[in-house]
């Protein structure tokens, strides 16, 4: 088994999961979550895992904390590896900032997080430490406090940031891609892990905040009006012709066209993407991650967007909305 100590910041279902397949290569002791509104179900039983893959009734306990101060004090001597498992949500200090008392100078930061763009703000502060960015497809929610559903498949691309990182930086990647590997995942070290962060985003980028939104699935929102399907094509459409300002040539129409089928293609209702399940809950939404990045960089890019960009004001102002208590609202 790897020696490696590695911190999870965010004990939600992503996490739980992420923690699971770690514990096949590494000591279960060596592993730390930080745990917000789970963290005594965490701290006292661990996770309780029923997964169409691995089995149902998988328990893992690794060491549940509430904070990363407390993290650090559990593990002194630092972490090699911390990866980020939250939503990529701005608030009023950076998650980069909150996790600097667990950084040390040989912490990989594991940035396993929807959108695009995400990495900047950890570079600024961590300029030396190596930066691993993370494309996750892995179908799961936590049902209850510490239990988790996961479905279909466990998959993971990795890549340094940036993509021409050091020989020591494309090992650590290297390393956390065989732990991976070796709990049962599907992990591959990308060359340039931003493409597959692209590629995500056609479908994130266009199903998130239109599903929040609409308070409809990806499969009901297709069928609302005839023009739907056509709408959402043209959105997708925006995002890769930003992709391929940014040089991503590969994402091109064909790859709008293969997206889009796949949703098309699944039986009614469909799928609830994490942004409407946070609109119907009334929390906070990942829009500057998955929509506002992009949208700046088609700006400085030349290129128009004006579906994305009126989803974006519509979804800032669902977002703000959830700030404002019912009595203003005139509920």
């Amino acid at each position: 088994m790897s020696s490696s100590k590695i911190l999870v910041f965010g004990g939600g279902s992503v996490g739980a999961v992420l923690i699971y397949l770690l514990s096949k290569a590494i000591d279960i002791s060596n592993v730390v979550v930080v745990c917000r509104s789970n963290y005594d179900s965490v701290a006292q039983n661990g996770y309780t895992i029923d997964s169409t893959v691995y089995g149902t009734g998988l328990n893992v306990k690794p060491i549940a904390v509430r904070s990363v101060k407390e993290a650090a004090h559990v593990c002194p001597n630092g972490f090699d590896y911390i990866c980020l498992t939250t939503k990529a949500i701005h608030g009023d200090v950076s998650q980069a900032e909150m996790i600097r008392p667990a950084v040390s100078s040989r912490t990989m930061i594991c940035l396993a997080q929807n959108g695009i763009g995400i990495e900047k703000p950890y570079r600024d502060i961590f300029p030396d430490n190596p930066i691993a960015s993370i494309v996750v497809y892995m179908p799961c929610t936590q049902t209850a406090p510490g239990v988790v559903s996961h479905t279909n498949y466990a998959k993971f691309m990795l890549g340094t940031y940036p993509a021409n990182s050091p020989s020591e930086h494309l090992s650590a990647v290297d390393q956390l891609t065989e732990m991976l590997n070796h709990g049962g995942a599907t992990a591959v070290h990308e060359k340039d892990v931003q493409l597959a962060r692209w590629m995500k985003l056609l479908v994130n980028g266009a199903y998130n905040p239109i599903c929040a939104l609409s308070r409809l699935r990806d499969v009901q929102f297709l069928g609302s009006s005839t023009g739907a399907h056509a709408f959402l094509r043209k959105v997708m459409s925006e995002i890769a012709s930003i992709a391929r300002a940014e040089g991503f040539k590969e994402v091109d129409e064909s790859v709008v066209d293969r997206q889009l089928g796949i949703s098309a293609g699944r039986g009614p209702p469909g799928v609830e993407p994490s942004m409407m399940a946070d609109a119907l809950a009334g929390s906070h939404l990942e829009i500057e991650s998955i929509v506002g990045n992009a949208l700046r960089i088609a700006q400085s890019r030349g290129v128009e967007c004006p579906r994305l960009e009126t989803i974006y004001y519509l979804a800032k102002g669902l977002d703000m909305s959830f700030e404002i208590p019912d009595a203003l609202q005139g509920k």
